[in-house]
């Protein structure tokens, strides 16, 4: 899946780039519209605090940084002690998934706090009044679908094109 940013200058424009989404067979749940806080964004699919935060990619990062850490912790806890071989593979194990798992846990609080990097590049035009759609699509449908959008609504500015998404926001 890749996430595609559509910028649009208002709600009536919103309406039609979600219908032409829908219409293009994009599910409704990979559909997110963000706007000023307080616009009213009627019967529009709002982006959830997942979207709106870094959390995913704090999450991933701290998982990798935690886990990283518990590995070195754990092969300094094999060497310090003699350990057998199955104890030192449970201490390095016990290790390296606790620190995933408290890398995680913190990095995600603290990407819950933080504002989603790839759209702290819209907030002038959504402070202004735009309303910044995100759609999140097949990679094998980008082209096709950025077609479809243009070609029914030549006033919606395509922005950018995330490569990947995670699987699970």
């Amino acid at each position: 899946m890749r996430r595609i940013y559509f910028l649009v200058p208002s709600i009536g424009v919103t309406k039609r780039v979600v219908d032409e989404l829908l219409l293009a067979r994009v599910e409704e749940k990979h559909i997110h519209v963000i706007a000023k806080r307080g616009t009213p964004l009627e019967e529009l699919p709002e982006a959830s605090l997942l979207q709106k935060s870094d959390f995913i990619p704090a999450v991933q990062q701290g998982m990798a940084l935690g886990g990283s850490t518990g590995v070195l912790a754990g092969l300094v806890a094999v060497v310090l002690p003699p350990a057998s071989t199955v104890v030192a593979g449970g201490i390095l194990l016990a290790t390296a998934l606790a620190g995933a798992g408290i890398g995680a846990w913190v990095s995600g609080l603290v990407g819950m706090s933080v504002g989603n990097r790839r759209i702290k590049e819209f907030e002038d035009a959504i402070e202004a009044g735009h309303f910044l759609v995100l759609a999140d699509v097949p990679s094998d449908r980008v082209d096709q679908i950025e077609e479809r959008v243009k070609q029914h609504l030549p006033e919606v500015e395509i922005e950018s094109t995330e490569p990947k998404i995670p699987a699970f926001p």
